[in-house]
């Protein structure tokens, strides 16, 4: 009977930690501010996306600044599952809006995000900005962009076609094959490959690039390349229409600030060459750059990005803080700044 009785005693214990964890989750995932779905019309099919306002907005009769988020590589939805919502909370603090859509094929928007060229991924963006700048809360002179990793293509093409307030770049890279030449490499010496084993896949990558160069098609490369992991159809023909993307003359294009962020532990973009060409390139007066030692491409500590896990627990029960710390706090004194 005692027995029984101090089993219900732990068990009640332990659905009320569990509760209480619960609990916890929920609060520490409620974020300060107002999330709308949104539709906007396109020829090209629907989009469907997320604006996201300052919970005060309603009642205010100011106008507010805009950041058009514009993803990297992958099928994103418009919250990236949830992973912008912190920034976002971040700029509604600040007073700015947030607006972020779903990938062509993602949600609801139309189409398939493997279609598109980088030179489609520019119209789309203009067409979010045209459908901000009716919207009565948005001021249209502020309306700028936040990107990271493949957006470092787009939003320099995208500061040649529209009047940006500025532009938040994270871990851009520069020329599309020397960033995969560098990704391969340092994912391998992560992994302990040997220099021959770096040098076998580099001649088979090398054997790829030659292809796409004779503008093969896809059953060529199934022909051509004997690996375990082949692209996809719809891959190939992604890769096919962007692989020459390099975003050094576009650089020039910028006329508002630019906020440029990187990870000395990026093994995806060479940090020191998007830094280089970026303070050669960009007018010196616009350029701001902020390197974070312990942050990997996505901004996140190297220790948490390595362990799935870590980045789990975080994610649940710290959101605000799965990025490294200050990334956040460089974003809103950017901001300050042009206010």
């Amino acid at each position: 009977m005692r027995t029984t009785k101090k089993l219900w005693i732990s068990l009640l214990i332990v659905v009320l930690l569990l509760g209480g964890a619960g609990l916890y989750i929920v609060q520490q995932n409620r974020f300060e501010m107002t999330e709308q779905a949104i539709e906007i019309a396109s020829p090209e099919g629907k989009l469907t996306g997320t604006l996201v306002l300052p919970k005060e907005a309603s009642q205010s009769s100011g106008k507010l600044g805009l950041v058009l988020f514009i993803h990297g590589d992958g099928p994103i939805n418009a919250s990236h599952d949830d992973g912008y919502k912190p920034l976002w909370e971040r700029l509604a603090s600040l007073g700015y809006a947030s607006l972020s859509l779903d990938k062509r094929g993602i949600g609801g928007s139309v189409g398939n995000w493997l279609d598109q060229s980088i030179d489609d991924r520019v119209e789309e963006a203009r067409e979010a900005i045209a459908w901000a700048r009716k919207q009565p809360n948005i001021d249209p002179d502020r309306i700028g962009v936040w990107g990271a990793s493949q957006a470092g293509w787009v939003i320099p093409k995208l500061a040649g076609k529209e009047p940006l307030a500025f532009s938040i770049l994270v871990s851009p890279a520069i020329n599309w094959l020397r960033q995969g030449a560098y990704h391969t490499r340092q994912q391998m010496l992560q992994e302990g490959k040997s220099e021959a084993e770096i040098a076998a896949e580099e001649a088979a990558n090398n054997e790829v690039r030659q292809l796409l160069a004779r503008k093969a098609g896809y059953e060529d490369y199934l022909a051509a390349v004997k690996e375990d992991d082949l692209m996809t159809r719809e891959r190939w023909t992604f890769v096919s229409k962007n692989y020459l993307s390099d975003a050094g003359q576009d650089l020039k294009q910028f006329h508002s600030p630019v906020l440029l962020l990187l990870g000395q532990q990026d093994i995806h973009v060479d940090w020191q060459e998007t830094e280089q060409v970026y303070r050669k390139l960009v007018q010196p007066e616009l350029l701001s750059v902020a390197v974070f030692p312990e942050a990997e491409h996505s901004m996140l500590s190297k220790k948490t990005a390595d362990s799935s896990v870590m980045a789990l627990m975080i994610s649940l029960f710290a959101p605000r803080h799965i990025t490294v710390p200050g990334y956040m706090d460089r974003i809103g004194e950017f901001l300050k700044e042009l206010d």
